[in-house]
């Protein structure tokens, strides 16, 4: 089959015949658009971008590779020696990371199938990235199929990965290997990750949606009488107040579709021109904004219109006493917090994702700093690997094309004299830990491209939701960092492991819910809270707010219930209950024929023995089936 592909290629290259057979028919299709655009089909590289041009490409497609990140790191070992590589690569084509077998990503340098590799249509024919972003689905190409003659040593499988807002294409997951060794497992791994990157923006735009209409709720609790509406980043109306003018205002003007193709930076500007008469504020979350609440400008006083920074835990100074939790592991977790930082020791915070790590962390900076003091959270599992280093310990002037002509100072700098917390410390690259030891044991950071040190002082807190110590043993961590970063270690308690602190946690969640709402306070019913005690929470305490915050927000009568609370919990309620009620009845079935077998089957005695009626005692026996 590969000979005829090779042969039909050949006559189509030399003569201009295409084949209506032996070829598949989208390989037919993308070989005479690349004749129609003059790609030259002895091309044997890709174009290839600079440095400072990948670097804009990677920026723009920042959500994307945000997104990829687990994904990624998981190639990066199951590919290890597979005799592939996975790719991601943006909406035009250029490819912005690659992860897995070392020896095929240096193969694939040869034919610029690298980062910064551009393989669209246009510039290299057919190909799998190319293809795939042309015909808007899976496409697989293999070997011969190749447009240009240089990527015909590939066999490379793709598919489109699409935005959460009206399925936009963003970009393309490929995976490549040599075409001498055909791996029919390739389209799967691609479709897996492709919709693994689509769930993950899906779920990240989802919680921006909460926080969008928090702020939304917390606004309208001032403004009562306005008419506000709330956008996403992606410029959607996600909610407004009913019969909104501002709604129609955006639809019929055409505004939205202004808005919908521009970041919300620029969207003041727009309203400016577009909406004389409404207010626009930026929504932030970490600082990127994520959308805005507009407001139509009405007679009453405003309170504030500054841009609002949203994090997981707020940026207002948070003390231990705020720290909710009665159970003996959160005591002894905050005592031990406390002592640490203040002996100025670097600490290491062990938890599970969403169990309030942050949270420790912004209180062990308050019992020892002044509240103007920096406070510098990084989320090293957030940024992609090769803008970590920039982002941690900035760059100079001039340090690379397209760099800001005026260098950056990093996050480093930026904690000088208060405290640097770094969270999902785990996911720093092992190329870049030794430089990060460099940094804690001399006190000297030096920006990427600059041989200039700046000597510094900060308060270290690193954070992990996984074992570090695994880690190591399996080569992924620095041993010498981690006794660096973690000469005292804190855990904090999952939520499960917290006793009643749930219902605490919860009660005060809805206070807080409903006094920022504008609301009455809103009990709980004992069957809600015994369903909140009993259930696993496998986003800890950020999940369990998140589940009274919307039931405070969706309550009408005036007290949460268990039928408010999500599906799941009534499910756990009932399984829970279930199961403790066979185990009961197990213990009963026991105690009953001890009874009777030390009164030799007398009811009478027997029944006096277990503290019950001897007709209650007979209709035990039948249920049990015990012979008397």
């Amino acid at each position: 089959m590969e000979t005829e592909v090779k042969r039909a290629w050949e006559q189509f290259v030399s003569r201009g015949q295409l084949p209506t057979t032996k070829i598949r028919s989208v390989v037919a299709q993308s070989w005479q658009r690349s004749a129609e655009m003059q790609v030259s089909f002895a091309r044997k590289q890709a174009p290839v971008l600079s440095e400072g041009d990948l670097h804009r490409r990677k920026l723009h497609s920042v959500d994307m590779i945000a997104a990829a990140v687990p994904a990624l790191q998981r190639s990066r070992h199951f590919l290890a020696n597979a005799g592939s590589m996975l790719i991601l690569a943006d909406e035009s084509g250029h490819i912005i990371a690659t992860e897995g077998d070392a020896r095929i990503i240096d193969a694939g340098r040869d034919n610029h199938l690298e980062l910064g590799g551009d393989w669209n249509e246009e510039r290299i024919g057919t190909n799998a990235i190319g293809t795939a972003l042309v015909e808007k689905t899976a496409v697989h190409i293999h070997g011969n199929e190749h447009y240009c003659e240089g990527a015909q040593r590939w066999t490379c499988a793709a598919v489109p990965v699409f935005n959460p807002v009206k399925r936009r294409l963003i970009g393309v997951v490929n995976v490549s290997g040599p075409a001498n060794k055909f791996n029919p497992q390739s389209m799967a791994l691609a479709v897996s990750v492709g919709s693994e990157i689509e769930a993950a923006m899906d779920r990240q735009l989802r919680m921006e949606h909460e926080v969008l209409l928090r702020q939304f709720l917390s606004k309208r609790a001032v403004w009562l009488n306005e008419d506000m509406l709330v956008l996403d980043r992606y410029g959607q109306i996600i909610h407004s107040t009913d019969e909104s003018n501002l709604k129609m205002l955006l639809l019929e003007s055409g505004l939205q579709e202004q808005i919908a193709i521009n970041p919300p930076e620029e969207w003041q500007s727009r309203f400016r021109t577009g909406a004389a008469n409404a207010e626009l504020d930026l929504i932030k979350s970490d600082g990127v904004s994520i959308g805005a609440i507009v407001l139509a400008r009405g007679r009453s006083k405003r309170v504030s219109l500054k841009p609002i920074h949203h994090s997981s835990s707020s940026e207002r100074v948070v003390s231990f006493e705020e720290i909710l939790g009665n159970s003996p592991v959160v005591r002894e977790a905050k005592e031990r917090a406390r002592q640490f930082v203040e002996a100025g020791l670097p600490v290491l915070l062990e938890g599970e994702t969403g169990t309030g790590k942050e949270l420790f962390a912004r209180a062990m900076h308050q019992t020892v700093y002044a509240p103007s003091s920096p406070f510098v959270p990084v989320n090293c599992g957030g940024i992609a690997k090769d803008l970590i280093a920039s982002e941690l310990f900035g760059y100079a002037k001039g340090s690379f094309t397209g760099a800001d002509v005026r260098g950056r100072e990093g996050k480093i700098i930026a904690a000088d004299g208060g405290m640097l917390c770094l969270d999902e410390i785990g996911e720093l690259p092992l190329e870049l830990q030794p430089y990060l030891l460099r940094v804690l044991e001399d006190g000297v950071v030096y920006p990427v491209g600059s041989q200039d040190g700046r000597s510094i002082e900060f308060q270290l807190v690193s954070m992990t939701n996984r074992s570090l110590q695994s880690e190591i043993a399996a080569g992924r961590f620095r041993s010498d960092l981690f006794y660096r970063i973690a000469v005292a270690t804190v855990n904090i308690p999952a939520l499960r492991d917290r006793g009643d602190d749930a219902a605490l946690l919860a009660e005060h969640f809805a206070r807080k819910a409903a006094s920022r709402m504008g609301r009455a306070s809103l009990d709980l019913t004992p069957e809600a809270l015994d369903a909140l005690c009993q259930y696993d929470w496998p986003g800890n305490v950020r999940q369990l707010r998140n589940v009274v915050e919307t039931a405070v927000a969706l309550n009408r009568n005036g007290r949460i219930e268990l039928e408010d609370l999500p599906a799941e919990l009534h499910m756990q309620s009932v399984v829970r209950s279930t199961h403790d009620k066979k185990i009961l009845q197990r213990v009963e079935e026991t105690a009953i024929r001890e009874a009777m077998s030390q009164c030799n089957g007398n009811l009478t005695e027997a029944a006096r023995q277990l503290g019950i009626a001897r007709s209650t005692l007979y209709l035990r026996l039948e249920r049990y089936g015990i012979a008397h």
